[in-house]
């Protein structure tokens, strides 16, 4: 695995997924750095390694669907699915809307989702977790169990830590430190 997260890191460099300057993270913390996970999750490169470097990670875990939040997870989960329907271990995908839809089935979880099942949640940044906590929540409220919580970068910045305290099996590929620099996580 650590071939295929070496080369992802070394996309995320190539194809500027991490950008410096001023910004305002989905938590509302300010950073000098920000992690576009989409443009690796949307990139065909990108989208395999992804998908080669955390399929296993699930199917070790027991995984029966796999799932995040809108809109940084949803390539992310489309690639693992179809990853893991050409390697015939099929693990279906699912996506946590932001707010449930006030029309149609009105649902705030799509795809499809088992009562009951071994799930994961993941996403392409862990800052605060707050993200990862809402999809834990609504897949926790489906009456699945969260085996485990993946992210592409982890921040550092307490998000998985707090994931970690609250009982949930966190991994990430990539983390950052405090002024941007990316490097492959331990044990990857």
């Amino acid at each position: 695995m650590s071939e295929e997260v070496d080369r992802l890191l070394q996309l995320a460099l190539d194809k500027g997924a991490l950008k410096y300057g001023d910004f305002t993270l989905t938590s509302g913390k300010k950073s000098s750095y920000y992690f576009d996970g989409r443009i690796l999750s949307l990139d065909p490169e990108g989208a395999y390694l992804i998908s080669k470097s955390v399929l296993p990670i699930l199917q070790q875990a027991g995984v029966e669907a796999v799932g995040g939040p809108t809109l940084g997870a949803d390539p992310i989960v489309a690639s693992i699915a179809l990853s893991s329907h050409i390697n015939e271990t099929p693990i279906p995908a699912f996506i946590v809307r932001k707010e449930a839809k006030s029309h149609g089935t009105g649902k705030g979880v799509e795809g499809l989702l088992q009562s009951g099942s071994r799930v994961a949640i993941i996403d392409d940044t862990c800052t605060t977790g707050g993200s990862l906590f809402q999809a834990i929540e609504a897949a926790e409220e489906a009456g699945c169990t969260v085996v485990k919580v993946v992210a592409i970068l982890d921040r550092r910045e307490g998000g998985g830590d707090e994931l970690r305290k609250r009982g949930y099996d966190f991994v990430a590929l990539i983390e950052a430190n405090s002024e941007g620099k990316i490097e492959v996580a331990p044990g990857m």
